[in-house]
């Protein structure tokens, strides 16, 4: 049985109940296993690696004014079956990274979960939006274990960086302003400012391998100023290693 006619069935066994209440009390369910499981990954990945991939976790509950003008804009009635059927991030999460390795590394992590069933990824940073948006997006459902049954519930994750929710963010806000149909200039700059943000990102990512290469060679004795030339070309680069040399001698 699919997810919608598991949630259509929960929704028929508790026809005593507002079904509106009984939905956003399946959705914030899924919200509390999907929360739980990624906070259990982090904390194994900090007890193993000594690292945290995740910075931040948000979660929340699409508003019914954001599911009404989202099945408007689909060409569905406003119901709360349509909400079910056709509106995949009424419950979303979204994982915030410092790096953009990090997001595949977790990617594959939530995928390897037996009781998460990925339905579908759409990667947004290997195929960024036309507006320079950059997320990777897995829409999965996640069984929620009632007295009487069990229903398969929806959640979109969203995976991205400091800098993609930074600009994402901004982008929402100034959408919202002008109600989608921002002037041509502000989207041009918009794009501009999401190419800063890719060349960040790719920017910051090489100087945490960098970094991380050379605390591997420290560790083995080797000289610091030719593996610093060899990992990080440019001079100011080489100038950020040789002061934390200084700073830990």
């Amino acid at each position: 049985m699919k997810a919608e006619q598991q949630m259509e069935a929960a929704l028929k066994s508790y026809e005593d109940v507002d079904s509106w209440k009984t939905v956003i009390f399946l959705y914030n369910a899924a919200l509390k296993e999907v929360g739980t499981k990624l906070e259990i990954l982090n904390e194994e990945f900090q007890h193993v690696h000594q690292y945290n991939p995740i910075e931040h976790i948000k979660t929340r509950i699409k508003t019914p004014e954001s599911i009404v003008k989202k099945l408007k804009r689909y060409g569905y009635e406003t119901s709360i079956e349509n909400m079910v059927r056709y509106i995949n991030d009424v419950a979303g999460v979204r994982l915030i990274c410092s790096f953009t390795s990090d997001i595949y590394r977790l990617a594959e992590m939530i995928g390897n979960q037996s009781d998460l069933k990925v339905l579908s990824i759409k990667d947004y940073i290997k195929n960024p939006k036309e507006s320079g948006y950059k997320s990777y997006h897995m829409l999965v459902s996640v069984p929620i274990f009632l007295s009487d049954s069990v229903v398969d519930t929806k959640v979109e994750i969203q995976i991205r960086t400091i800098a993609m929710d930074f600009w994402a963010s901004l982008e929402h806000k100034i959408y919202y302003k002008f109600e989608g149909n921002a002037p041509e200039y502000i989207s041009r700059d918009l794009r501009e400012c999401a190419r800063m943000v890719s060349e960040l990102d790719d920017k910051m990512l090489s100087l945490n391998e960098a970094i991380q290469e050379c605390i591997v060679h420290d560790a083995n004795g080797e000289n610091m100023e030719d593996v610093t030339d060899n990992v990080i070309p440019e001079k100011a680069e080489r100038k950020i290693i040789r002061f934390s040399e200084q700073k830990t001698e």
